[in-house]
């Protein structure tokens, strides 16, 4: 089984994808943040390195559902490759921060991709507000994140609400986080964990 947390910057995905991996016993994927060569970069100059940073999430997130599927195991995925391709990559080359030829190419060898690995069985979708997102960014204070402008970050969620109307993949659970703290209120986890059960029942 294989389930996935989707959202904006900040949105929380990372977070909830620790506490449902505890709460399950799933095996958890986190998106590779730390270890990312090209994202310090990116925030500096986005129109150089666009193209880089986007054929390395989309050859990390591959890599990670081909490793889903070889286990077999019951696992949670930190962000989707569907995400990279309908939301990160396309919003770049609108700005005029990815060229055609580059976006061409990137769609390309997405397309290809997605032929060869299935959806998830379940996407979880954390919807927030901007102040919000900004408001968790400036939170956990990473240094490169001091760049993203809230023009950025709108783009993004625009291209995020009109994804997830259209999406029909598979199974989808949507928790608004905005007026939730699942971190710190246990009831707020326990909603959560109950819509996914429910869900998730009806998988089987």
């Amino acid at each position: 089984m294989h389930i996935a947390v989707a959202g904006n910057i900040g949105a929380g995905k990372t977070t909830l994808t620790k506490l449902l991996s505890k709460h399950f016993k799933w095996e958890a994927h986190f998106e590779d943040v730390d270890d990312n060569p090209y994202l310090d970069d990116f925030y500096h100059s986005m129109e150089r390195w666009s193209f880089n940073l986007q054929i390395y999430f989309l050859n990390s997130r591959f890599r990670q559902i081909l490793d889903i599927r070889k286990t077999g195991k019951k696992t949670i995925q930190d962000r989707t490759i569907y995400e990279d391709a309908f939301i990160f990559a396309p919003n770049l080359h609108a700005m005029g921060l990815m060229t055609n030829r580059d976006y061409t190419n990137y769609k390309s060898l997405f397309d290809l991709m997605e032929d060869l690995v299935g959806p998830p069985d379940l996407l979880i979708y954390l919807r927030s507000s901007i102040p919000n997102l900004v408001k968790q960014i400036h939170m956990r204070g990473r240094d490169y994140e001091n760049t993203i402008s809230i023009d950025y970050l709108s783009r993004l969620n625009e291209r995020y609400e009109a994804w997830i109307q259209t999406y029909d993949k598979g199974k989808l659970v949507i928790i608004d986080v905005d007026n939730i703290d699942y971190v710190n209120n246990p009831e707020d986890l326990g909603n959560i964990i109950q819509k996914i059960d429910a869900e998730i029942n009806g998988l089987f």
